[in-house]
């Protein structure tokens, strides 16, 4: 009595959930709506203006405090 519960709730082996999970994966990348090109390249250099704009702030900040401390001592 006791082996049959324990063959019925034996999970699938290693290899067969990890195959099932990249099936499901690959299922799934399959229905995504990727964008254009055209909107990668744009999206990417806002990124990397808005990335240089928060350098330039915290650059300046920190240059500020240096200068700060260095009346202070």
């Amino acid at each position: 009595m006791a082996n049959a519960t324990k063959s019925k709730n034996k999970k699938p082996g290693f290899f067969r959930r990890v195959g099932a999970k990249f099936k499901e994966t690959f299922s799934e990348l399959k229905r995504v709506t990727w964008p254009k090109f055209s909107t990668v390249v744009k999206t990417t250099g806002v990124v990397l203006v808005v990335v240089a704009a928060f350098l330039a702030v915290v650059t300046g900040v920190d240059a500020l405090l240096g200068w700060l401390l260095g009346l202070i001592s």
